[in-house]
């Protein structure tokens, strides 16, 4: 039990700080903003599947997934930070009356929950960096000797990252009214701002691999 504890820490210890939904949850709501209330929850609620069936995905069968289809991890990072640096820079561009009363009406007619697995869920919330953590934690476990009791272990773990994640997606409005709308306007600008740089940094950490495999390669 000692170890299994353990490794429960250092799963959630390891994910928590990558997935960071307290730092998402201004970015959550900020793509959320035209859903009611109940919309938002059920979404955050889908987010935390997602995210629950990506991480543990990731730590059981991620070595072998991404070696079957002969894919690196910079590459993750590289198409992960490109999808990063979209989203953010779509809404930093979102600044009009007329651009929201726009999108209000597309939310209205089109299905409020298509938007769950992709970007909510994966690059925003499970992103590449998150991935590489899971498949190497799981690559780790099954260096050691994968067993019922480590993937035990995962599964609470994922469930805990799963829970932390509904709480503070489908609470963020209240976060909001908290803080008042000026306070959420400047917190919103910055996080799509940090949005884009956390997605160039993505970008970078895996285009410094790929680079230094060239020059490694070079005669």
């Amino acid at each position: 039990m000692v170890e299994a504890a353990k490794s429960l820490f250092l799963i959630v210890s390891a994910l928590f700080p990558i997935v960071d939904p307290l730092g998402g949850s201004p970015i959550f709501l900020a793509l959320t903003r035209d859903y009611a209330s109940d919309a938002r929850k059920e979404l955050s609620r889908r987010i935390a599947f997602n995210s629950f069936y990506l991480l543990v995905g990731s730590y059981l069968i991620g070595t072998h997934i991404l070696a079957f289809f002969g894919i690196s991890l910079p590459v993750v990072q590289v198409g992960g930070g490109l999808i990063v640096i979209s989203a953010g820079w779509a809404m930093l561009k979102q600044r009009t009356d007329e651009e929201h009363t726009v999108t209000r009406r597309n939310v209205r007619r089109q299905d409020p929950y298509g938007r769950a697995f992709y970007p909510l869920t994966m690059p925003l919330t499970v992103g590449p960096g998150s991935i590489s953590v899971a498949i190497t934690l799981g690559a780790n476990a099954h260096h050691h000797g994968l067993n019922l009791l480590a993937i035990a272990v995962a599964l609470v773990g994922s469930v805990l990252i799963g829970l932390s994640i509904f709480l503070c997606y489908g609470f963020a409005d209240r976060l909001a009214r908290m803080l008042g709308a000026t306070a959420m306007t400047v917190i919103m600008q910055l996080a799509s701002f940090l949005l884009v740089c956390i997605g160039v940094q993505i970008l970078w950490n895996g285009a410094k691999v790929l680079l230094a495999s060239v020059h490694m390669a070079a005669p």
